[in-house]
């Protein structure tokens, strides 16, 4: 697979400037983790404890479900809209196609993240040990593990009811898994090792140490590093299987 700098721009302002008229989807990507915080926060306020335990981890995870849904069922009606065979028609790649698709997204990531952790550091009241920056790294990179999926499966999707049917086998596993409503250690050993192998896993290990390590464990590096590959790897299998139209 080819890469063509300009094609990948052009894909990526292309969907910006489609996003922009979205009001909606722009105010799913960017009001809604926050709303979610917000009621975490009034839910614990008798108990800020459990709210800074869980707060960072979940400052993660909702921007990956999010990023997940949206680029999953934008990817899916290009493709059902006939957009998707009419760009690759022309001097396109399918690789530039799915970095301008990870740009766009992962530009709103940066916002949404940026958005998010400030209300959630300064207007919330979170209180972390380590640095804030690798907080918003993490969460970033969580949003883009989410759309890099989101790509991914919406090759094996027909519609966008098929495509939010994807959630259930590979969002709602990894929730219950993550080390998040239970110690990983705490678990049955086979679900221990399951663990394991699913990245939001180590991006909730990572978020967590943030919490109580003052500084950046070589632990955190790991996990941060391991959320990179998958996200790799996925957008590789999206190229891989990125069809003009979905029959």
């Amino acid at each position: 697979m080819m890469f063509h700098f300009h094609a990948t721009i052009a894909t990526m302002l292309r969907i910006l400037r489609q996003l922009s008229h979205d009001h909606r989807t722009v105010a799913m990507i960017f009001l809604v983790p926050v709303i979610l915080l917000s009621l975490l926060r009034w839910m614990y306020d008798d108990n800020l404890d459990v709210f800074n335990l869980i707060a960072p981890a979940l400052l993660g995870i909702f921007p990956f479900v999010i990023m997940f849904l949206i680029t999953s069922i934008t990817t899916l009606r290009e493709r059902t809209g006939g957009t998707l065979e009419r760009l690759m028609a022309l001097p396109i790649g399918k690789l530039d196609m799915v970095l301008g698709y990870m740009l766009a997204f992962g530009l709103l990531a940066v916002v949404q993240a940026i958005i998010a952790g400030t209300v959630l550091l300064y207007g919330l009241g979170l209180e972390i040990s380590g640095p804030v920056w690798f907080l918003l790294v993490m969460a970033v990179a969580d949003a883009l593990l989410g759309t890099a999926l989101g790509i991914f499966v919406s090759a094996f999707a027909r519609t966008e009811f098929q495509a939010i049917q994807f959630m259930p086998a590979l969002i709602f596993p990894q929730f219950l898994l993550c080390g998040l409503l239970l110690p990983l250690e705490r678990m049955p050993d086979a679900l221990e090792v399951m663990a394991y192998f699913l990245p939001l896993t180590y991006a909730v290990d990572a978020l967590q140490t943030v919490v109580s390590e003052v500084d950046i464990t070589g632990e955190a590096w790991r996990d941060l590093g391991v959320v990179f590959a998958f996200t790799v790897g996925a957008l590789l299998l999206g190229a891989l299987t990125l069809r003009r139209r979905t029959k």
